[in-house]
């Protein structure tokens, strides 16, 4: 099983990143998950507006713990000066978090680099699973999980992932989701025989019935990023899970990743696009 204990929940003040991990809290697997909320006061321009910045971060934090109402033993508050984007990833490496949950303002393509989108940022460099919402995202009680499948090593891990969420939760439905590319959706099988027979959904499903995990199962094709937030809408999806590419070489860190912002890619498409908050799986580095 994947382990979801050590959260980093990265709090600007704006958002509804809070709200989120709250509706995480009714999955048993994160029961006991240690947490620690993140505010991080950027530079600014003189020494009393840094001072107004670091009080109003005091205030955001103490906000924080009372709202998720956390078993304090199970809470650290930490409040860092510096570039946000930075110092998310730092802190993330420091405390080995299994997840960081942050809120997005869904900047699209080419914006993401003019406006130096800090949740891009992370999620291009930050070598484990980042959950995001957007600020527009109504954030609701966790009962239908999506998690789009393929060929790839990424897609199991998202697989894993979504199972270990969902382990001992009642009342939640795992949806499975293929969009093959190179198929027409008009010819995309209907029946549960011919969607269980498909070779992407047939090597899935051994590993999901034999966690006793309510699902259902779809096939589509199409462009992905797109079918993807269709059945997110169709299906009433509370939470998409979606293996992300491999994180940018240190090389280039310094370097907006411009194919990506400019929307070629899948998980980039999807986290701006889909109705719901998206769980960008990364499987950690060694």
């Amino acid at each position: 099983m994947i382990k979801l204990q050590k959260i980093l929940l990265a709090d600007s003040g704006t958002g509804n990143p809070k709200e989120l991990f709250q509706s995480l809290q009714d999955l048993p697997a994160m029961t006991g998950a240690n947490v620690t909320i993140l505010h991080v006061v950027p530079p600014q321009a003189s020494e009393s507006e840094m001072q107004n910045k670091l009080i109003a971060g005091d205030e955001i934090l103490a906000e924080a713990v009372q709202t998720l109402n956390l078993d304090p033993q199970n809470v650290t508050t930490l409040k860092r000066q510096g570039e946000p984007k930075d110092t998310v990833c730092k802190v993330a490496d420091e405390i080995d978090a299994d997840l960081i949950i942050m809120g997005s303002r869904g900047l699209k393509r080419l914006e993401s680099i003019l406006e130096n989108s800090v949740s891009q940022y992370v999620f291009q460099l930050a070598n484990r699973p980042m959950l995001l919402v957007r600020d527009d995202i109504y954030v609701r009680k966790i009962k239908r999980v999506m998690v789009a499948l393929d060929k790839s090593e990424k897609s199991q891990f998202s697989l894993d992932v979504a199972l270990s969420l969902l382990n001992g939760a009642s009342g939640v439905e795992l949806i499975l989701a293929r969009v093959n590319p190179d198929m027409d959706p008009q010819f995309a099988p209907t029946s549960p025989a011919e969607i269980e027979s498909n070779t992407v959904m047939a090597a899935a499903l051994p590993k999901v019935k034999r966690m006793n995990v309510k699902y259902r199962a779809v096939v589509t094709g199409g462009k992905p990023g797109v079918q993807l937030c269709k059945l997110v809408d169709e299906y009433n999806v509370d939470l998409l899970i979606l293996g992300s590419p491999d994180r940018r070489p240190s090389v280039a860190k310094a370097l907006p990743d411009l194919d990506r912002l400019l929307g070629t890619s899948l998980s980039d498409y999807v986290r701006i696009n889909a109705n719901c908050p998206v769980l960008l799986t990364r499987q950690p580095e060694d």
